[in-house]
């Protein structure tokens, strides 16, 4: 299994053009968008709950399911605004920019080097902040939010497959077997990851799921 799914870009943007810019395409430009999209959704009702809770603080967000799928734990936490604010506030800044970058590349944008650098460091520290974040609710909150979870997922796949298209077009340099392994198997790492972090909330929590069978 090849890229060209996700980042099916023609034979003219494999390298930078003579002006020094590299497009993308279609395939991984959707994918931008939609996860940028998925993003701002699961940031936005985030943010309109934490609004609730300030107001209201019994008010009781329709993710909290039980006492470990409960985002009311979640946001009540000091980890919810690490910066001074509400976290999901710079999700929808953050997620919001992927979106315009991606709608740019479907209609033909290309970037340059530095740009597309921005992108994979930029999309790199949102997912250690993500992996920070489940890493604080599943041994210090010891809760689940799901929103929060769909942005880990979106934020993984946005970081992982703009390097595979970094490395493919020679803006990340590699050797010629490790740019041949990322572009052959580009799918191993996103589903080593999810499994993993699937892994780490069922043992975490079995005490409580094992309730349940």
């Amino acid at each position: 299994m090849t890229t060209t799914a996700v980042d099916d870009v023609s034979i003219d943007d494999d390298h930078a053009s003579d002006s020094g810019t590299i497009g993308a395409g279609r395939g991984f430009a959707l994918l931008l968008v939609i996860t940028g999209a998925l993003g701002i959704l699961a940031a936005a009702v985030i943010t309109l709950d934490k609004f609730e809770l300030l107001k209201d603080p019994t008010f009781k967000p329709a993710c909290s399911l039980n006492p470990i799928i409960s985002c009311t734990n979640v946001m009540n936490s000091w980890q919810a605004d690490v910066f001074g604010f509400p976290n999901p506030l710079a999700g929808l800044v953050a997620f919001g920019a992927v979106v315009a970058i991606g709608m740019g590349l479907l209609s033909g944008a290309r970037y340059r080097r530095w740009y597309w650098i921005g992108l994979n460091v930029g999309t790199l520290l949102g997912a250690v902040f993500c992996m920070w974040l489940m890493v604080q609710s599943l041994y210090s909150i010891h809760s689940l939010c799901l929103w929060c979870s769909l942005t880990w997922a979106v934020t993984i796949l946005m970081f992982w497959y703009t390097t595979v298209h970094n490395i493919k077009h020679g803006i990340i340099p590699a050797p010629a077997a490790l740019r041949t392994s990322v572009l052959e198997f580009h799918w191993v790492v996103p589903v080593l990851w999810y499994g993993v972090i699937l892994l780490l909330i069922l043992t975490n929590f079995w005490s409580y799921w094992s309730t349940l069978i």
